[in-house]
Order: structure tokens, then C-alpha cells, then sequence
């Protein structure tokens, strides 16, 4: 019989890693607004470039203070590289549909992120993937669509950097599970903020860049600690409570995105966004519960 105590210790931690992935998300969801203004004046590559200095030099900081860099010689390998590609490919698709899509559904879209690692996970790496969780991989698609409208009225190409956003991710998490453990996760994060840092310097020749004012810098300078708390706060958020109970928290973002996107740029998704948007959410939310289910029976045939 579980003590008593023990119970509400796994309560309050768990409570204390929901309430650390909510402030991560609501980071994430700040940051980005910040980039959607700054998008108004600047273009994708100088935004990543002028943010990642600030990201890159708190990142950087903290993993030197902890000794993760002394770590640093044993990144250099290819799959690190193909990673580095991943991170600069989803950042910079990221930025591009921020600035032409409103934001509610940039943030909705990307929630398929997680179903679609499950289901290149099942594919690539061999997980066992039920049919329940395959059928709500193909709800989470359906609401996708939903929200995106292919050839409809509504239907915007920038959508598809949103997709390849999503493919992007997808790709550098499931390199990351090759990576060895001997690799802390400062070091990465440093490398990730580092290498996107160095990808918005390479559009240079493609855009044009121009002295940012003040407030700019200052909003990019706000956007690059964002980056930091978030990533600092979902590391803590997984190390403190159950995965099951504080991952689904990670949702909280499409919410947070509406009311931003309404408050600060008055966009409302109309009801058709809404139903997509609920089914994305729903699909990923159900896929986690699954994954619980599975963990469950796992341990108890252990």
C-alpha cells in the first residue's frame, strides 16, 4: 500500500513540473510574439541572428558555470551536424510562417509535432505504436488540414513552412536519441542556440538586413531570455514531476497563443480554426494518455 506521504510528495512535484511547463510555454508564446512585432521591421535572418546572441550568451553562460562544456569535443560528429541542420531549418520555417500566418494557428499547427514523432519513432526506430494511438495520429492530421484548408478559399502557402517546421523538429529529436548520454543537455542547448545563431548570419546574402533601433534590441534582447527560461523550465518541468502528468501541459501554448494573438494583434481563428485546432490538441492529449496506459502495463508485467 502507498504511504500516505509519499503520495502527496508525488503530488507536489508534480505540481511544481505543471506549473514549470506552463511558465516555459507561456515563455515560448512571449518570445515569439516578441519576434511577430520585430517581423514588422526586420527580416527572418537578422531576428535569428540578433536573438540567438542573447540565447547563445545566457545558454552558454550557464553550461560554462556547470562545466558542460568541457564536454564540447565529443559533438563533433556528423549526426551532431544533421541536428545543427534540423535546429537552423526549424527556427528559420518557424520565423517565416510567423510573419504570414496569424499566430494562433502557427502555434496550433505545430502541436502536431508530437504525433509526429510518435509516428516516426514507430517507423525509424522500431516503438511499438498501438492502432488507437495510429488512429489518433490520423485525427491530429485530419485537424491539421482542418486548420490549413488545403485548396480552399482560406488556404495559405506559408502553412507549409509551418509543416516543414514540424518535419524539421521531428528529424533533429529523433537524432537527439542517438546522441550519447555523455553529452549534458546545456551542452546541447548551447550548440542548438549556437548553430541558429550562425544559420540567420547565412541568409545575410539573401536579405536585407538594417540597423535595429533600440526598442528593437531591446524586444530581441527579451525574446533571447525568453528562449533560455523556456528551455530552462521544460528540462525542470520533466525532471520534477511524471512525464504522463506534466507533458500534456505543454498544450497550454495553443491557448496562450489565441489570447496573445488576440490581445496584441486582434486575430481570432474563426470556428472552423477552432474545431482544428480542439482536434490537434485532442489527438496529442489522447496519444499521451496511451502512452501512460502502455508505461503502465509495462512496469506491472516487469
Amino acid at each position: 500500500m502507498p504511504s500516505p506521504l509519499g503520495s502527496i510528495a508525488a503530488g507536489s512535484e508534480n505540481l511544481r513540473g505543471i506549473l514549470a511547463m506552463t511558465a516555459a510555454m507561456a515563455s515560448f508564446v512571449f518570445g515569439d510574439t516578441i519576434i511577430k512585432l520585430a517581423g514588422r521591421e526586420l527580416p527572418p535572418g537578422e531576428m535569428m541572428f540578433l536573438r540567438g546572441l542573447f540565447s547563445s550568451a545566457a545558454t552558454v553562460a550557464v553550461a560554462y558555470a556547470t562545466g558542460a562544456l568541457k564536454s564540447a569535443y565529443l559533438a563533433v560528429t556528423p549526426l551532431m551536424a544533421l541536428r545543427t541542420l534540423g535546429d537552423i531549418g526549424a527556427t528559420a520555417l518557424f520565423f517565416l510562417a510567423l510573419l504570414r500566418l496569424p499566430f494562433a494557428e502557427v502555434s496550433a499547427i505545430s502541436q502536431f509535432t508530437p504525433l509526429a514523432l510518435t509516428a516516426a519513432a514507430a517507423i525509424f526506430l522500431n516503438e511499438p505504436v498501438g492502432w488507437r494511438r495510429w488512429l489518433a495520429l490520423i485525427a491530429g492530421l485530419a485537424g491539421v488540414l482542418i486548420i490549413i484548408r488545403p485548396g480552399g478559399s482560406a488556404f495559405d502557402w506559408a502553412a507549409l513552412f509551418v509543416m516543414g517546421s514540424v518535419l524539421c523538429v521531428t528529424t533533429r529529436d529523433l537524432l537527439t536519441r542517438h546522441i550519447g548520454l555523455a553529452l549534458p543537455a546545456l551542452l546541447l542547448a548551447s550548440i542548438s542556440a549556437i548553430s541558429v545563431t550562425a544559420g540567420g548570419l547565412m541568409l545575410l546574402p539573401l536579405e536585407t538586413w538594417k540597423m535595429p533601433s533600440a526598442g528593437l534590441m531591446l524586444l530581441l534582447a527579451a525574446s533571447g531570455v525568453t528562449v533560455f527560461g523556456g528551455n530552462y523550465w521544460t528540462i525542470m518541468a520533466m525532471r520534477t514531476g511524471e512525464m504522463a502528468v506534466v507533458s500534456p501541459f505543454r498544450y497550454a501554448a495553443t491557448p496562450f497563443a489565441v489570447v496573445s494573438g488576440y490581445l496584441v494583434f486582434s486575430e481570432l481563428p474563426d470556428r472552423v480554426t477552432f474545431i482544428g485546432i480542439g482536434i490537434v490538441i485532442g489527438a496529442g492529449l489522447y496519444t499521451l494518455h496511451r502512452e501512460r496506459v502502455r508505461r503502465r502495463a509495462s512496469r506491472k508485467t516487469e
